[in-house]
């Protein structure tokens, strides 16, 4: 099962998608942690997240680049967190797939995990709304990330957008 959940910053995205993971079933629970911790508001938000899930039984693994490189311990549950970063760090990092090789990079990678896994959780951001005037690069993270989302999207059993907390199924989700 490929379920992905896209929503704007702060929007409960990720204790949507946690819940997801969780209502999975038993077994091992993976947290996919793809934000390089770069600077210190980037450890904040790492720290918050890590306190999200503290008592929830997830084994984290920090894969910020080359997804397909990635061997799971044992076949379980995976919460991919999140596009936005794996796509900037596959477009911008040294270690990256860069702008010609980053959407191959993000689904074929997306493809070997959900083959390791009982089920796969992508988080994303919402893009395209935070205005028309963007700074030199960006609209190649737009452009990958625009890519990834409707690759994604075709290939997923579940598709969600969490708004204030609420989420909106849009594919496989019934009501």
């Amino acid at each position: 099962m490929l379920t992905l959940v896209i929503g704007g910053s702060a929007s409960g995205k990720s204790a949507f998608a946690e819940d997801l993971v969780l209502k999975a079933g038993p077994g091992p629970r993976y947290y996919l942690a793809t934000m390089e911790p770069m600077d210190a508001e980037c450890r904040a938000r790492i720290d918050r997240h890590r306190a999200m899930r503290a008592q929830k039984g997830f084994t984290t693994i920090e894969q910020y680049t080359n997804l397909g490189s990635l061997v799971l311990p044992r076949r379980g549950v995976v919460l991919l967190e999140d596009l936005g970063n794996l796509a900037a760090n596959e477009l911008y990092s040294p270690a990256g797939a860069g702008e010609e090789g980053a959407l191959d990079a993000i689904l074929e990678g997306i493809g070997k995990l959900r083959a390791q896994c009982r089920a796969l959780v992508v988080v994303s951001n919402e893009i395209f709304a935070g205005g028309r005037d963007y700074a030199p690069g960006t609209e190649a993270y737009l452009s990958l990330m625009a890519r990834a989302h409707r690759a994604i999207a075709a290939r997923a059993d579940q598709v969600y957008e969490v708004v204030c907390g609420l989420p909106f199924g849009y594919k496989g989700v019934t009501k």
